[in-house]
């Protein structure tokens, strides 16, 4: 008969490993959705400046670049603090010492809202294209 001991231990193990992959593809996701929130806020300017016929300038600090790329730096993070977690958990389990820490759940959460809350300026304010685009022609060369 297996022993009951040994078998709590691997499930714990299990679904520590099962968090750890949980927390994975919540990076991912944030690192899929801040590429696609940069690449589409490139789209719009663009598609922007060709329906006015004027460029359209960018804020200095609520544009869809610097979201995408705070996003992409959330998840790269999420991961690292994915990895120590899980092996403060393995060390825990190991020495049969668990102790559940929520800080790492309430310090993401937190990240997460704001990223969402700074995001709001985007799709509220709407920014005014401010020259023309020339369309001159170009000069010829003299043979």
């Amino acid at each position: 008969m297996a022993n009951p001991n040994r078998e709590s231990r691997l499930r714990e193990h299990l679904a520590n490993e099962r968090t750890f992959l949980a927390w994975l593809r919540t990076s991912i996701s944030l690192i899929g959705f801040g590429l696609a929130i940069a690449r589409f806020g490139l789209f719009l300017r663009q598609l922007q400046t060709a329906t006015t016929q004027q460029i359209v300038e960018n804020h200095p600090v609520f544009n869809y670049q610097n979201l995408g790329l705070t996003l992409i730096i959330v998840g790269i993070l999420v991961i690292a603090l994915a990895v120590l977690h899980y092996n403060v958990v393995f060390r825990q389990i190991e020495q049969a010492d668990y102790r559940p820490n929520r800080l790492l759940i309430w310090f993401l959460s937190s990240v997460l809202m704001l990223l969402g809350l700074l995001s709001i300026p985007l799709i509220l304010v709407r920014r005014n294209p401010t020259s023309p685009i020339r369309n001159t022609p170009q000069p010829q060369s003299r043979k």
